[in-house]
């Protein structure tokens, strides 16, 4: 793969610091793009900022102005499971929007998007493979994705219980669903940075170390796919 990109919401820190400057920076039609010349591929790192509607956006600008072949997105997400601690490294197989509801007027499931036979939007399951055989220690994951940061144990619980999700966080479903519907493969990589009894204060306190934790896992798969 010649062009990938790389979507980030909120963690942009940990990639100034990893990969340092840019050999271009530019901005298109509100968000900072940076170039980066790496050994055998350009990656285009987007600046997403939090959320799905940012989130969709960038997605598309990546996939049509800079055509990438591959978008990645890492990130820090909330734990749903007493397993998913901080720190904890995974790979998301599959995505929830779990506020997405259309049922009153065509019939679908709560959270079900019309073209696919369930409430899960599906990451490309080549690249989950591939991610797990470069690094072994990632947990495959199902993710719950909306436009609300999770607080608190009763909450987390919850998305966890009606879904069998492990994760929550703001980006992944647009992520996974533009890069569906343009036929372009993705792969998320995300680390827990608040736990099951950790909420705003945690994630906080937490955000650096784990931006650059998992930045350093999608970074190895990156260079290796």
């Amino acid at each position: 793969m010649k062009k990938i990109g790389m979507l980030v919401a909120v963690e942009m820190g940990a990639v100034l610091s990893r990969y340092g400057t840019a050999r271009a920076v530019e901005k298109r039609h509100g968000f900072e793009v940076h170039t980066y010349d790496m050994d055998g591929y350009t990656l285009y790192v987007m600046h997403s900022g939090a959320g799905e509607i940012a989130a969709a956006a960038a997605a598309a600008l990546l996939i049509d102005r800079y055509e990438v072949e591959l978008l990645v997105n890492f990130g820090v997400v909330g734990g749903l499971t007493p397993e998913m601690a901080q720190t904890k490294t995974c790979v998301v197989e599959k995505v929830v929007h779990y506020d997405f509801d259309t049922s009153a007027y065509d019939g679908t499931l709560p959270a079900q998007y019309a073209e696919y036979p369930d409430v899960y939007i599906p990451a490309t399951a080549s690249l989950v493979s591939r991610a797990v055989q470069i690094a072994p220690e990632l947990r495959r994951v199902v993710c719950a994705s909306a436009d609300k940061f999770v607080d608190g144990q009763e909450a987390k619980s919850a998305l966890h219980e009606r879904f069998g999700a492990d994760i929550c966080e703001m980006e992944a479903a647009a992520v996974v669903l533009t890069c569906n519907r343009s036929g372009v493969p993705c792969l998320l990589i995300k680390t827990v940075s608040d736990g099951l009894l950790g909420g705003a204060e945690e994630f906080g306190a937490a955000l650096a170390k784990t931006s650059a934790l998992c930045l350093e896992v999608a970074d190895k798969i990156i260079r290796e796919l």
